[in-house]
């Protein structure tokens, strides 16, 4: 594949549609235009990008349209997944009192003592539903 591959204004289009999942005859009716003309602009753009099949044309243009190299090596995909694995379980783990709640035997007692409890606060404020 081809990453530095220049595409038309409507091949980058057509390149679009179809890495998002959608059929020739869905992106002739999307752009208004005949499923040969997709048919044409898609071999050109297959030659261009050095791809023979609709998933490589989807995996080049996710690499060229999010600037991800081809290239990556084994390594270094595996250090990018335990970075971003280490971000996620970091951020999980220092908002999870946050995310916890405390459980009750039955939602109507825990209205009841919020009820109960705003009553005795603030006289004036009560909590009613």
């Amino acid at each position: 594949m081809k990453l530095n591959a220049q595409l038309t204004r409507r091949e980058r289009d057509i390149t679009e549609l179809l890495a998002w999942g959608a059929s020739k005859k869905e992106v002739a009716n999307h752009l208004f235009i005949s499923e040969r003309t997709v048919e044409n602009h898609t071999r050109n753009i297959y030659e261009k990008t050095g791809c023979s099949k609709v998933n490589e044309l989807s995996a080049w243009w996710f690499c060229f349209r999010f600037r991800i190299p081809l290239s990556l090596s084994p390594l270094g995909r595996k250090i990018v997944a335990v970075v971003v694995l280490a971000t996620y379980i970091f951020g999980a783990t220092n908002d999870l009192a946050y995310h916890q709640r405390v459980r009750v035997s039955s939602p109507r007692i825990a209205y009841r003592s919020m009820r109960f409890t705003r009553k005795n606060n603030n006289d004036s404020k009560t909590f009613v539903a």
